[in-house]
């Protein structure tokens, strides 16, 4: 079954890139912006972290919490975020269970070629931890405005 706006976001608890405990229901009364992205370091994904990095003032402002979610373990995410100074948490996901979890595991093509991947998708959840949007067509270079436009 697929989450839809409207929705009880499902609850977790993972560890990011510094080692911290993250749980949605510790978040409750700020606005999350949880984004899915499948590897650390790639092309795409570097410039969605990056447009998140420079918008981040922006989005602290009104309100909101960013967390980025991969299958990298903990290392791999804090090496990403030094690089490219990353201001925000990033949960190592490496059996996938919140990427199962939020429904983002699923077929991709890439190149001609059919594999199971992490689908690029971010979830902005109110403060009362209900799924406020989904965006599913994810502008990496244009991504804090998808968030914060209606």
């Amino acid at each position: 079954m697929k989450l839809q706006p409207g929705d009880p976001a499902p609850d977790f608890s993972a560890t990011d890139q510094n080692g911290n405990e993250i749980r949605l229901k510790d978040l409750r009364g700020k606005k999350v912006v949880l984004y899915f992205y499948p590897k650390d370091f790639t092309p795409t994904c570097t410039a969605q972290a990056c447009n998140l990095r420079d918008h981040h003032a922006e989005l602290v402002r009104k309100g909101y919490v960013v967390i980025g979610v991969s299958p990298q373990d903990a290392e791999t995410h804090k090496r990403f975020e030094q690089k490219h100074q990353l201001p925000f948490a990033l949960l190592a996901d490496p059996d996938k269970t919140l990427i199962k979890k939020y429904g983002v595991w699923g077929k991709k093509n890439f190149m001609g070629r059919s594999f199971m991947g992490v689908l690029r998708t971010t979830f902005v959840i109110n403060e009362k931890g209900i799924i406020e949007k989904i965006i599913d067509q994810v502008k990496a270079s244009n991504h804090a405005d998808q968030i914060v436009s209606s």
